[in-house]
C-alpha cells in the first residue's frame, strides 16, 4: 500500500486525467468563437485531447487494469470502466475522422469531455482508492512502468503524425 504523498500510477494517471480537462475547458471555449484560426486550433486541440485519450486508455489497459484485475476480487469496476474505454474510443475515431465544419464536430468533442469527466470521477473515487488499498500491488513501481509505455506510445504517435 503506497500512501497518499507517494507518487505512484493514480498520481500519473490523475495528472493525464486534470491535463486532459483543462485542453477540454480550452476547447470549450474556443466554440463560440467561428474565425478560421479559431476552427484550425479548435481541430489542433482536439487532435492532441484524442492522442492523449488514447494513449491513457491504451496503457491503462495494459498494465493498470490487468494488474488491479490479480490484486482485487471484485472485477465489476473495471469491467465498467473498460466498456466506457470502448464508447470513447468510438467517439474519438470520429472526432479524428470528422470534418470539424460539420455542425455536430464541437458537440461531438464537448461529449467526449462530458464523457471522460464522469469516467475519471470513477477511477478517482472508487477504483483508484480500491487501487491504493490492494495487498501486493507496487504502485509505485507500476507507475515508472506506465510512464514508460506512455512516452513510447507518445513517441509513436508523433512519429505517424
Amino acid at each position: 500500500m503506497t500512501t497518499r504523498h507517494t507518487p505512484d500510477a493514480c498520481t500519473l494517471l490523475d495528472a493525464d486525467h486534470r491535463n486532459v480537462k483543462k485542453m477540454f475547458k480550452e476547447f470549450e471555449e474556443l466554440t463560440h468563437s467561428k474565425a478560421q484560426a479559431t476552427v484550425q486550433k479548435k481541430r489542433a486541440l482536439a487532435d492532441q485531447i484524442c492522442r492523449e485519450l488514447t494513449v491513457h486508455a491504451q496503457i491503462e489497459e495494459e498494465i493498470f487494469y490487468p494488474a488491479l484485475r490479480s490484486a482485487l476480487k471484485d472485477a465489476d469496476l473495471l469491467d465498467e470502466a473498460e466498456v466506457e474505454h470502448s464508447t470513447a474510443k468510438d467517439l474519438i475515431a470520429q472526432i479524428e475522422d470528422g470534418d470539424e465544419s460539420d455542425p455536430k464536430w464541437d458537440a461531438k468533442v464537448i461529449v467526449l469531455g462530458e464523457y471522460i469527466d464522469h469516467h475519471v470521477k470513477e477511477e478517482r473515487s472508487e477504483i483508484f482508492v480500491k487501487a491504493r488499498a490492494a495487498r501486493g500491488l507496487d504502485l509505485v513501481a507500476m507507475r515508472d512502468e506506465l510512464q514508460a509505455r506512455k512516452e513510447a506510445l507518445m513517441e509513436e504517435h508523433t512519429a505517424a503524425a
